[in-house]
């Protein structure tokens, strides 16, 4: 879906200029997206919301009733998260943790501990030690599993399957679970593994990578409680009607379950969550024409929504004509029927979305871009030439801030 909800369009077109580019979300459409999610998943599947996805308060509380848990990757996304959503069970995973970060997240109480290393593994046994004398601490090791050539083709970020800064090679994640298991670490507990290979995949490739971690981690010879098979649910940008198939993954997450029957499941999606449901508003400022190809030229731009740049490709968006123009001079117009839209930012690689089929655009529509519901403000380098920053509007909330 590129066209915005009602709702949303609605408060786009009601915005006044001088509180442009906004993010609006409607939390009603993301409560809608995650019962469906919920209702594919089998028994013995925990869901868990990557926060790294959008961490907005509002957007992890809309999604709280629907999810076992949250995941987060750094202490300040543990310390915002549980302030934002407090009492709920969190996994803290994610590369490079610090001593400090450790201690923050064993005096919250986390439930889970993805570890990255062995150094990683033996920093938390002693801190744990400290920290945590009177528990033994859940623990994960996160292991980057090879997978057979070409499976991991259709990803759009691997973090697994060849060699990355994530997580260990099977044979020190071996030697992590059976240290964890032969009391090595008292104050430590082995849960399961974890695994996150990619990004990107379609339902078929993750049932695959599920079924291939699986079968690594309960041919260990070591009883395991949990598997953590990841997220990285595919959202087609190219296609935004086009969406992951989460019934067949359901489908085939219960045959996992079945074969396994005192084994839980747990999957992280962030983006796959969230994307949906937030929608990038801005105004169209000029329309020019440079050798032969038109251009407009939007208030905001990169710095707000990095996506299409970092990702490479074209933002969905929807063009939203306004009739009226408080100006005494002529508004410009596009004369042809493609348009390339771009932001105000001082370099070539500001363009949001290329070639837009949007005949008769004028200086002062609307611009909804869609799909901006994760990794887009909490990923943009906001500060570059010091424009105004979005307002931010949740629909079915609190007044927005």
């Amino acid at each position: 879906m590129t066209d915005p909800t009602p709702a949303v369009r609605d408060r786009v077109l009601s915005l006044p200029s001088s509180e442009l580019p906004a993010y609006v979300y409607d939390l009603a459409a993301l409560r809608t997206h995650v019962t469906a999610v919920r209702a594919a998943l089998p028994e013995r599947v925990e869901l868990y919301y990557a926060a790294k996805a959008n961490p907005e308060p509002e957007i992890l509380g809309a999604l709280g009733p629907y999810l076992d848990g949250y995941e987060v990757s750094s202490g300040g996304e543990l310390a915002h998260v549980a302030g934002a959503v407090p009492g709920r069970p969190l996994a803290f995973g994610g590369p490079g943790k610090t001593p400090d970060e450790v201690t923050a997240a064993l005096e919250q109480g986390v439930e889970r501990f993805h570890v990255e290393s062995m150094y990683e593994l033996r920093m938390l046994a002693e801190l744990a030690r400290r920290v945590a004398p009177g528990r033994r601490v859940p623990v994960l090791p996160r292991v980057n599993l090879p997978v057979a050539d070409g499976s991991l083709a259709g990803s759009s970020l691997a973090m697994g399957g060849r060699p990355t800064p994530f997580g260990m090679d099977p044979a020190q994640a071996l030697e992590a679970v059976r240290a964890l298991a032969d009391g090595t670490y008292p104050h430590l507990e082995l849960r399961g593994v974890h695994a996150h290979l990619a990004s990107g995949l379609a339902a078929v490739e993750q049932l695959a990578v599920a079924e291939s971690v699986v079968s690594w981690a309960t041919d260990l010879g070591v009883p395991l409680a949990e598997v953590n098979v990841g997220g990285g649910m595919t959202v087609d940008y190219t296609r935004p009607g086009h969406r992951f198939d989460w019934a067949a993954y359901g489908k085939g997450l219960a045959r996992l379950t079945e074969a396994h029957p005192g084994l839980t499941l747990r999957i992280e999606p962030g983006r796959a969550l969230t994307a949906y449901c937030g929608w990038y508003a801005t105004e169209v400022l000029d329309v020019k024409r440079s050798h032969g190809e038109e251009f407009a030229v939007v208030r905001g731009g990169t710095h707000h929504l990095r996506t299409p740049a970092t990702k490479g490709h074209d933002q969905p968006c929807s063009v939203l004509p306004v009739d009226a123009w408080p100006h005494p001079w002529p508004r410009s117009e596009s004369v042809g029927e493609r348009i390339t839209l771009a932001g105000q930012l001082c370099t070539p690689k500001d363009v949001l979305a290329r070639r837009v089929p949007a005949p008769g655009l004028k200086a002062g529509d609307r611009v909804a871009f869609s799909l901006t519901g994760a990794y887009a403000w909490n990923i943009s380098h906001h500060d570059f030439l010091m424009h105004p920053r979005p307002g931010f509007h949740f629909l079915d909330a609190p007044p927005a801030r």
